[in-house]
């Protein structure tokens, strides 16, 4: 089954990870901070999908 909330996110990520490299944005921006909660939020999804199917 298809995770759309796990493409969702990498598909934000990618789109504003394009957006600060064409603009030259620096790492404080709102862009960038967004980044890295994206990172968070997709690590956490990862950890919680590899949890539940190490149960079973």
């Amino acid at each position: 089954m298809a995770d759309f909330y796990l493409k969702a996110l990498e598909s934000e990520r990618k789109k504003l990870w394009a957006t600060c490299r064409l603009k030259g944005l620096p790492r404080d921006s709102m862009e960038r901070q967004r980044i890295a909660m994206i990172d968070e939020d997709i690590a956490a999804h990862k950890a919680k999908q590899a949890k539940g199917s190490a149960k079973g």
